[in-house]
């Protein structure tokens, strides 16, 4: 049924959840599957002045690297060849869920999956939500994977 997966992740726990999902689900449709992460320039420039951004950057490029690195990894261990992607917001406005609907759209993927922490109320306010700016703004169908 779905040809083209892609997931998102940045290391976290949720994530790595919604990957073993994707992972699993790609194996059984014998779909291709393209493993995302977002360097967030927003919250890199964002921070005060005094804090040296280059050092930042390289250090989300680092661990973006690595958490493909283990998604890479992860579906091997399946059996599967994946594609990955570093992916950078392009301009202080731009959201990451927008960076990963962009990829999604110009792949073409025909499933985004997601990882979800399934807070709710003040929590959910203050930490934001890109699963829900994704869900939000998406044509393409989505998979939402909890934590569980």
């Amino acid at each position: 049924m779905y040809q083209r997966i892609l997931v998102a992740t940045d290391g976290s726990d949720t994530t790595e959840r919604a990957l073993r999902e994707a992972i699993l689900l790609a194996k059984n449709q014998q779909a291709l599957l393209r493993v995302a992460y977002v360097v967030d320039d927003a919250s890199i420039f964002s921070d005060t002045e005094f804090v040296d951004r280059t050092a930042i950057e390289r250090a989300w490029i680092h661990k973006g690297q690595a958490a493909l690195e283990k998604a890479r990894k992860a579906a091997e261990a399946e059996g599967l060849t994946i594609e990955t992607r570093m992916l950078e917001t392009e301009s202080l406005g731009e959201k990451v869920a927008h960076a990963i609907l962009e990829e999604a759209r110009h792949w073409p993927a025909d499933l985004i999956v997601v990882g979800t922490h399934g807070r709710k109320g003040l929590r959910h306010l203050l930490v934001g939500s890109i699963a829900e700016g994704v869900i939000r703004d998406s044509s393409i169908p989505i998979l939402l994977v909890r934590l569980a």
